[in-house]
């Protein structure tokens, strides 16, 4: 296949001649100021970290791991790196040791600029990139194009590492991001997601390789979201359910000004309906987004807050796509039933393949699947049940943890929740929630919970033991490894069966 664009670090020196001092990237830190980069000085610290990994032996072709925290450092690093014609692997710079030490092995990396490493990495820390302020701030020759336009590393939910490689290189056409949402007329976009996972670089790197202002958070916060939303009068953001959840929760939202938020995208796991709503009062219905998809590209499916609205519950349509729901004896299911969501690409568009695991073979003539339980209305729209790992049999009775989690959520003293299945002996498996509750020291009572549970949801779906933790162990991208939570509580299971 051909390709055709400007090759990204090109791109960032054109928007850099182009643009000179006007402002480009914005870093809220979480308790501190707001500092502010020019297009000028962007490119200038970029050709600088070019040049310190042109020092670490780094060539066209080669791997970079990036894996510091959301900073203008990390912008730098990813930019200096494709200047060289190198592709970039964004990791979790709070991964425990032993599962970045497979990754990193998979990756087969040239060099890592980040603050756990040592000389054998060909290391590049923080504290060398604030040094390379003294190098040549001019633009390194032309390094060539990135091979990949992405690579995302993943350890998934059953623990196993591997690397997504997109088969498209790192170019830029004016054809915009996959979303159709974040383009050069987006104005400001705040990225509140971290800079490893794939709604960072949408809201990160395609805005501003677009021409777009980005507020860049180092670490979401909700209170602060709004105020950033406000004073920098954001017109575009991606989030997640964790996110949207924590922000309709604020006191006094509704008397707040996202007048400028032109698009919220939303994407990732079920989203509960309470919030759904509570965000289509917040912003026009039109200008709210909701998706389905993956790293991997294997489709997408889309609509609006309007669409929604007469589709409650649902992740759209597919786009560029075509979706099927199959059973677990390989028939695909009529309208309405609920089986494994499969999607099959009908627009040109990237493919992929894993590093570190075998690539999945497509069924059917091009349908592969993530692994995602849902169904499909008669108008063609996608409603997502939950991933089938995740799912719950308790009695004989099949329990989705998301349906679960959406009615607990609603609870005005639930800030957040996930809900598992542990062993038990007289169920197979039981139903536990997991619950951080808005006030730690004052968490709610236990009966009123499942009581509250029990006006929503049927017997079997009511979890019949509880725990609270101030806080759960989300990552930043807000995910949680569910097989660890229930890994953990296993020793436990008898005793903590409530009457």
């Amino acid at each position: 296949m051909s390709h055709s664009g400007t090759p990204y670090g090109i791109r960032l020196s054109n928007l850099a001649e182009e643009r000179g001092s006007a402002s480009a990237l914005l870093f809220a830190e979480s308790e501190g100021p707001v500092t502010e980069w020019s297009w000028s000085e962007l490119e200038s610290r970029s050709n600088q970290a070019a040049r310190l990994l042109r020092g670490r032996d780094v060539r066209t072709g080669d791997i970079v791991v990036v894996g510091l925290a959301n900073s203008p450092d990390h912008v730098v690093a990813v930019f200096g790196a494709w200047k060289l014609g190198a592709s970039v692997l964004p990791l979790r710079s709070d991964l425990p040791e032993w599962e970045r030490d497979r990754l990193l092995q998979v990756a087969g990396h040239t060099a890592v600029v980040a603050d756990w490493v040592s000389e054998e990495f060909r290391a590049v820390t923080s504290r060398d990139l604030e040094e390379a302020v003294e190098l040549d701030p001019s633009p390194v020759p032309d390094g060539g194009t990135p091979r990949y336009s992405r690579l995302i590393a993943t350890s998934g939910s059953t623990g196993t590492p591997k690397i997504i490689l997109g088969s498209d290189p790192a170019l830029y056409t004016d054809q915009g991001d996959t979303t159709g949402n974040v383009s050069a007329e987006a104005g400001v976009v705040l990225c509140a997601s971290p800079l490893y996972h794939t709604n960072g670089a949408a809201s990160c790197f395609n805005p501003l390789l677009a021409g777009s202002r980005v507020v860049l958070m180092e670490k979401f916060d909700a209170p602060r979201f709004v105020e950033l939303v406000e004073r920098h009068k954001v017109n575009g953001t991606i989030l997640v359910p964790t996110m949207l959840q924590r922000i309709a929760r604020l006191d006094g939202i509704r008397s707040r000004n996202l007048s400028s938020l032109d698009f919220v995208h939303y994407g990732g796991a079920s989203l509960p309906e309470w919030v759904a709503r509570t965000w289509l009062e917040l912003v026009p219905p039109e200008n709210f987004i909701f998706s389905y998809g993956g790293s991997e590209g294997l489709g997408l499916t889309m609509c609006t807050g309007r669409e929604w609205l007469d589709h409650p519950g649902t992740s759209g349509r597919p786009v560029g796509c075509e979706v099927v729901i199959v059973a677990g004896d390989g028939e695909v299911l009529p309208v309405g039933e609920t089986g494994q969501i499969y999607m099959r690409r009908t627009a040109p568009g990237a493919t992929f393949q894993y590093v570190g695991v075998p690539t999945p073979e497509p069924i059917m003539g091009g349908y592969l699947s993530f692994g995602d339980l849902g169904r499909l209305d008669e108008d063609g729209y996608l409603y997502i049940a939950d991933r089938r790992q995740d799912m719950i049999v308790t009695g004989g009775v099949n329990v989705f943890p998301a349906e679960v989690e959406a009615a607990l959520s609603e609870h005005p003293e639930v800030a957040d929740v996930v809900v598992i299945g542990i062993p038990d002996p007289a169920w197979g498996h039981r139903v536990h929630a997991i619950v951080e509750p808005r006030e730690a020291t004052d968490p709610p009572d236990v009966e009123t919970l499942r009581d509250f549970a029990k006006k929503m949801l049927a017997g079997p779906k009511v979890p019949k033991s509880f725990e609270f933790l101030d806080q759960l162990p989300r990552t930043t991208a807000g995910k949680i490894n569910r097989a660890r939570l229930i890994e953990a509580r296993i020793p436990e299971a008898g005793s903590a069966q409530l009457p």
